[in-house]
């Protein structure tokens, strides 16, 4: 098939943006944006590094990204698989972005800027939950910030329980790692025992 091969083409084929789009953006945390931010449980945290690209999901209660001041989040690292890709990926190169989504609403929020990584233990401590602190904090420099309009959340009816699939008509993470290691791993035991060991691990 052909391709899009320069920047000419690919602006003659879309045009310019409206002003909407250009004038939403800011490079700080506007009152508005920190409203949105704080307001979200659950964000897409987008990294780069030699081996690529990575794009991970990042949830908590509402306001767990916390606004440490206008230019600067603070995204505490949870209990998880600790392939630390995104991790990896900051260490070499800082170019990261978060897209926040809160449930309900159409609008998400989109931060651009370059992150580093701290172990700082009072830091570690302020984001405890049950008296669990996260192992690091990434902390995340603000180049631009801006929404993105709903039209995709509209679209694909997110919000809309009437259109929820029923996981049981879905290949369960037990069976996705049983057919991925020839059964040396997952199965139906790995399935059964994940309710009670998410309980017992999610900070």
């Amino acid at each position: 098939m052909p391709m899009i091969e320069t920047m000419d083409e690919l602006e003659a084929l879309y045009g310019q943006p409206a002003a909407p789009s250009l004038a939403k953006v800011a490079t700080v945390a506007t009152a508005e944006y920190r409203t949105l931010i704080e307001a979200s449980p659950f964000a897409v945290l987008a990294t780069c590094g030699p081996e690529g690209i990575d794009c991970s999901p990042r949830g908590d209660r509402p306001g767990f990204v916390r606004i440490h001041d206008d230019r600067t989040l603070m995204l505490p690292d949870r209990a998880g698989n600790n392939r630390i890709d995104s991790l990896r990926n900051i260490m070499r190169d800082p170019r990261t972005s978060l897209l926040f989504l809160i449930p309900g609403s159409g609008t998400t929020v989109r931060v651009n800027g370059k992150a580093h990584l701290t172990a700082d233990e009072a830091l570690l401590d302020s984001f405890a939950v049950d008296g669990k602190p996260p192992r690091s904090v990434l902390v995340l420099e603000i180049d631009e910030i801006y929404f993105q309009c709903a039209r995709a959340i509209v679209r694909s009816h997110l919000w809309d329980p009437e259109i929820q699939v029923d996981p049981k008509s879905l290949p369960t993470p037990g069976r996705i790692l049983a057919v991925q290691s020839d059964n040396t791993v997952g199965g139906d035991a790995y399935d059964k025992e994940w309710p009670d060991r998410a309980r017992k691990s999610l900070w």
